[in-house]
């Protein structure tokens, strides 16, 4: 273990997601890793190039840095993170704020209004996207667990084991929160970036228990991106959607 504290929108399938994909995940004695960061709608496949983005990285101290301006190319955007001490970083797109757009409720649910469609019945609300995606490196021995203390703001996916220990057929537990507080109303998705060549794009789904809780058990080796997403509001006739990702690699 880590540390002796561990533990112990449209459809998510469907829509542009984030991640943040480092060239390694366990960087041994590499001082650096890179990072490529893009929206996609399969794993790992880069489509459009993150922009406006405020790039952090969390050290195994906990203290959180903003990181440099980062080379964007038409299909994702590259960024060096310096690695200065052993130890679990956490290394992140920071809260994006994206485009606005339109939604309407149906009932418990929203429902976003595309181009050119006339909503029945409630009036539309303006929608605000933000989009946050997450990694983990670790950086020689594992050191101390600063990087993976939750934000305690807006929605996350929150490791509750080991992220350098993930292996196939082995559990791995996670809490999605909001706020700080556990969030138990959403279904979390598990992507496999193997699925591009063999169809089985979706690994499975999972929903958090009472205290937001979730496992995961990845069937094979390879790189995995976790998917949250949960609207909020309206507030003022602005309501906020919110997308989370998570990507890990099981060894």
């Amino acid at each position: 273990m880590l540390c002796a504290t561990l533990a112990m929108t449209a459809s998510p399938g469907s829509a542009h997601m984030p991640y943040m994909l480092p060239s390694v995940f366990d960087a041994g004695t590499r001082t650096s890793v890179t990072i490529e960061a893009s929206f996609t709608e399969d794993a790992f496949r880069p489509e459009i190039a993150m922009q406006n983005a405020p790039f952090e990285r969390t050290g195994p101290d906990g203290a959180t840095v903003r990181l440099g301006t980062p080379a964007l190319t038409h299909d994702a955007t590259m960024l060096d993170v310096p690695l200065p001490a052993d130890g679990l970083y956490r290394i992140s797109s920071g809260q994006r704020i994206g485009r606005m757009g339109k939604m309407v409720r149906e009932g418990d649910s929203w429902k976003v209004v595309g181009e050119g469609m006339t909503p029945v019945g409630a009036a539309p609300v303006d929608v605000r996207s933000t989009t946050l995606a997450d990694v983990y490196v670790l950086h020689g021995k594992p050191g101390a667990c600063g990087a993976l203390k939750p934000r305690g703001v807006a929605l996350e996916i929150h490791p509750l084991s080991d992220p350098a220990s993930y292996a196939p057929g082995k559990p791995a537990r996670f809490e999605i929160l909001y706020d700080g507080k556990p969030l138990t109303t959403e279904k979390v998705i598990l992507f496999r970036e193997r699925g591009f060549y063999d169809g089985r794009k979706q690994e499975t789904t999972a929903t958090p228990d009472a205290s937001g809780q979730f496992m995961v058990t990845p069937t094979d080796a390879g790189r995995y991106l976790m998917l949250v997403r949960h609207r909020v509001g309206p507030d003022a006739m602005v309501a906020t959607s919110y997308t989370v990702t998570l990507a890990f690699e099981a060894m």
